[in-house]
């Protein structure tokens, strides 16, 4: 391994310690907690959009966020392991199949929509603790809606 390769590599520890990175990939909707310097007050600063890139380069890792603010398109790319994030979290995964979704920028309103990721398996107690499992206990557990029966009217 190379020597830079080496320093690199202990600085993402040192910052992943310090701070959570969730794992995340183009599609998802995050909230980046920025640190904002303005004279000599700090506060922090929400940046909540959508993840359109993520680029993975090591310590130079960086991702795309898009967001839009009164009627116009804002787009801000964040290091991951900068030091003015202090938190940034997954409000939503979404279901895409490309890594790169540029062609969000030429759209807007419901074409703009990125579907979710579904996660509502639902287990009963007694097979959560079972090793194996088969394809019936991964279908979702529906309740039956109850059927109305029509009103009889008596006609005299």
């Amino acid at each position: 391994m190379n020597i830079i390769d080496e320093i690199e590599e202990e600085q993402i520890k040192e910052i992943s310690e310090k701070r959570n990175v969730p794992v995340f990939a183009a599609g998802d909707t995050l909230k980046v907690h920025l640190k904002v310097i303005e004279g000599s007050r700090e506060r922090i600063q929400i940046f909540e959009g959508l993840c359109i890139a993520r680029s993975n380069r090591g310590l130079n890792s960086t991702f795309t966020v898009r967001k839009i603010s009164h009627g116009e398109g804002v787009e801000r790319v964040f290091p991951v392991y900068s030091p003015l994030i202090e938190k940034f979290e997954v409000v939503r995964r979404g279901d895409v199949r490309r890594a790169k979704l540029y062609y969000l920028r030429n759209r807007s309103g419901k074409k703009a929509r990125i579907a979710e990721k579904r996660t509502d398996i639902v287990l009963s107690e007694d097979k959560k603790n079972s090793v194996k499992k088969t394809e019936e206990d991964l279908v979702q557990k529906t309740i039956p809606k109850k059927e109305k029966k029509p009103e009889e009217k008596e006609y005299s």
